[in-house]
Parts: C-alpha cells; structure tokens; sequence
C-alpha cells in the first residue's frame, strides 16, 4: 500500500486522483526514455570509443555489460529502495546521479573511467527505472486512465532505441562519441526539475528490509563470470587458471545466492517467483534471448562501421528497421496473442530471430547491406517483437500480488543478465575465431593484409551469429519444454516491463 505525502502545505485525498499525474506521467516517461535511449546510443559510438582511447577488443565489450551488469544485478534492490525510501525521492536521486556518471563517462581519459562510469550509469538506472514505473501506477488509479498512462508510456519507451540510434550517430559522427555520455546531463537535471512541482512523493508501508547480502551475492557472481570470460578473451583461454579460478567464484557466489534466497526472511528474488513452471521457462527464455539479441547488435555495429566502412550515422540509420519492427509487433499484434495464444507465439518468434541470426552466417566480402543486415532485422526484430508481446502475459499470469512486483522486475533483469553475459561470451568466442583464422596464414603485407584482417573479422563475426543463434534455439527449446499455458490468455492486468 502507498501512501502520498501531503505537497504545499495543503492536504490531499489518498484516495483522489493526482490533478498533476499528466505531468507526472511526461516526467517518469522521460526519465525512462533516457535509460532505453542510452543502450542505443552508446552502441553506435563504442568503435570511436574504442579508438580513442586504445581499448582492448577483448575488454570492448564492457562498454554494454558494465550497464547491464549493475542495471541487471541491482534492479530487484532499487525497486525495494524506491518503494519505502520514496519513489519521488529516488527518482531524483537516481536522475542526478546518472546524470554525474555520465558526465564522468565523457570526460574519461582512459577505457578503466569509462567502465567505471557505465557501471555507475547501470546503478543509477536500476533507482530511477522501477521509481518512475511505481509512480505511474500509483498516480493512476483509474483502469480506463491507467491502461492509457501505460500506452503513453510504453510508446516513449519504444521510440528510445530509434531515437538513440539516430542521436547516436548524429553526435558521434559530428560532435564525437564523448557527447553520447554529455547528452544524458541536461536531460537528466531538466527531468529531476520538472520532478520536484509535478510529482506527488509516495512510499510503501511495512517492515523496510533489504536483502543487502543477496544483491551482493549475485551482483559479485556475475561480475565474476563476465571476468571470466574476458580473461578467456584476453590471451588466457579457457584452461588459463585465471579463467578457471574467476569461473569457479562465479559459480560458487551464485551457488551461495540461492541459498541465502532460500533462507532469509526477506530474499532480494523469491524463490518461488522463479521456480513456477511458466515463469521459469519465460525467465530463462528472456535471458538467453537477451544475450543473442544484444551480442548481434554488437557485431552488427563493427561489421557495419568496418567492413562496410559506414558513418556512425548510416550505421544509425541502418539499425532503424531493427528498432521498427520490435515497435510494429508489439503495438500491432496483441490480437495475435488472443488467436494463438502466448506460448504459440513465443516459441514462433523466437524460432523465426534464430533464422534471422543464422542468415547472418552467409557473410562474405561482398556482403551487402540489403542482402544480409536488412532481411535479419527484420526476421529478428519481429521474432524477439513477438516473443516481448507474449511473454510477460505467461511470467506474470498468475503470480500472488505480493510478489507482482518482483516478478515483474525480475523479468526485466533476466533480459538485463543476458545483456550483460551475452556480448561477454561472444566477444571471447569471436575474438578466439580471428586469432585462430589467422594464425595458420601469413599476410603478404600492405592490402593482402587488410584484406586478410577483414576476412579474419568476417570469420569471427559468422562465429558469433552461430552462438547468438544457437542461444535463441536454445530459447525455443526452454519454452517448448517448460510453458504450459492454454490458448486463451489470462486476462489479469500485468505490470508493463520495460524492454531495451
């Protein structure tokens, strides 16, 4: 239960409407636009980033799973810190501070300050993304008003990633990848402004409990697993002790998490939120989805800017019809979901994203955009459009009230933790593949051995998309398995989740 605080010295109906929720709802949709917006962004600029400041191939990839990781790895805790700190509170809080890390982010001399900044970005989102969510459902009380608010909001979210594709370019290209971090400090300040006359403060009552020693656990075992693969990456390999020892904490950290999860009075993720059978299969689902989906966009960008030789903006423009077709699926098929039901649906998209990514295989020198980039937007666009659609009506279909929002963030952290692992492994895997395509050959020096070094890449991309495509196979094999709904789909409202 929420209580509002009482604003301007005049006391306020619990139970009437906010007369200022519109504003409200505009604030929170902003603040959230500007996490969704800055996965995008931060995509087209990273080869210049790269550049710049002398980054490693084998530690690139922290540029995206730094995000993730803290966004992921801290979510379950920012939305319990939200709810009885203050969502009006944390959402400022979180606002502000995004808003130094990513200042912090454009002025980093060295590839250290700029993971360290995407970190603190991912941090401070998991405050600000369930904070702006929370007052939104509690400004609207109405059915009819909030499934509005919802649409409104959903909309904003779903042209972040076209906007910051085109921003992303547009600023890399003319003004230098620093501004994709310097873009997000006056919208952020704007934002935490318009926050404080607009936004009726409110917070849960109950017991304050926070389950420091989970968020912990599962936050350092992840982080663990991301190093292991990296030291994998950076000439160790998988047998290398290094590699061996960060994967075994890893695996002890997150061993440990589950259960400290079984025992405390009050678990960070409740077991019995994961352990459902629907929701295990959709959870699992959207991790290993999340993982294809964000390692294809990152070699998607490499292979667009290097081997095509295009601009950050035409690289931009480029993904544009990955970003439409998630938009076109999820705002134009919800009566597919009545038809055929969720799980149909589910396990044909992601069926159709795995050929998607396989069609990626075909790469060769000639590659053109319109032969191969284009038709597996499209096919992975819908694919992972549909399955996003369908999936948080069978994970959050039945869950006990008390656990609707957990449930509902932990869906969006499992699509976080993929994020975060996805583009860690490939990036390893990939970089393995060049290493070994070349060692047996020897370049005869000036264009032979450009040429050799794009085939090299070309060779590890193919590897990657492999990966990418077996991890969605794998997806459709968890669903399969696991989700057994009826046809018709449950007609409890959800909470909406938010989708990169």
């Amino acid at each position: 239960m929420s209580t509002p605080t009482r604003t301007a010295g005049k006391a306020q109906d619990a139970d009437a409407p906010d007369p200022r929720r519109w504003m409200a709802l505009i604030v929170a949709s902003v603040a959230t636009l500007m996490v969704v917006l800055d996965v995008s962004i931060v995509n087209i600029a990273l080869p210049q980033a790269q550049s710049d400041l002398a980054m490693g191939d084998a530690n690139r990839q922290w540029m995206i799973t730094a995000y993730a990781l803290a966004f992921g790895g801290l979510l379950l805790l920012g939305g319990r810190i939200a709810d009885f700190a203050g969502r009006k509170r944390i959402l400022v809080i979180g606002l502000l501070g995004f808003a130094a890390a990513s200042m912090l982010g454009g002025l980093a001399p060295n590839p250290g300050t700029l993971f360290t900044a995407r970190a603190l970005q991912g941090a401070f989102a998991a405050l600000l993304a369930p904070a702006a969510l929370s007052l939104i459902t509690v400004a609207f009380t109405d059915p009819k008003e909030r499934a509005k608010a919802f649409g409104i909001f959903g909309a904003f979210q779903g042209s972040g990633g076209a906007v910051g594709l085109l921003l992303g370019g547009v600023l890399t290209e003319y003004a230098g990848w620093r501004w994709c971090m310097y873009i997000n400090v006056p919208i952020a300040l704007i934002v935490a402004l318009a926050a404080r006359p607009y936004v009726r403060e409110s917070r849960a009552e109950g017991d304050r409990h926070y389950d420091l020693r989970g968020t912990l656990l599962v936050t350092g075992g992840l982080v663990a697993l991301v190093y292991g693969f990296t030291q994998a990456a950076d000439g160790g390999g998988w047998t290398a002790p290094a590699t061996l020892i960060l994967l075994a904490v890893a695996a002890l950290l997150l061993s440990a998490f589950v259960l400290v999860e079984r025992r405390t009075a009050h678990p960070l993720l409740p077991l019995r939120v994961v352990v459902e059978r629907n929701r295990a299969g959709v959870f699992l689902a959207n991790l290993l989805i999340g993982a294809g989906m964000f390692g294809m966009n990152l070699f998607m960008t490499y292979f667009l800017q290097v081997n095509l030789h295009y601009t950050p903006l035409q690289a931009g423009v480029a993904f544009l019809p990955f970003s439409a077709g998630i938009i076109a699926t999820t705002t134009l098929g919800p009566p597919l979901v009545t038809r055929f039901g969720s799980k149909p649906l589910m396990v044909a998209g992601t069926a159709l994203a795995t050929a998607g990514l396989l069609w990626l295989t075909r790469l060769e020198t000639a590659s053109a955009y319109t032969g191969e980039v284009l038709p597996t937007q499209i096919l992975v666009s819908v694919g992972v459009g549909l399955f996003f659609l369908a999936g948080p009506n069978v994970a959050l279909s039945g869950v006990d009230p008390r656990d609707a929002g957990v449930a509902s963030a932990a869906l969006t952290t499992s699509q976080q933790i993929g994020a975060a692992l996805g583009p860690a492994l490939l990036n390893t895997l990939y970089l393995a593949a060049v290493t070994g395509y070349l060692t047996p050959r020897t370049p005869a020096g000036g264009a032979a051995s450009q040429a050799l070094q794009l085939q090299s890449f070309l060779h590890g991309y193919r590897i990657a998309f492999i990966v990418a495509a077996a991890l969605m196979a794998t997806a459709v094999l968890a669903m399969a398995v696991l989700v057994k709904t009826p046809k018709t789909p449950s007609t409890q409202p959800t909470v909406p989740v938010p989708v990169h």
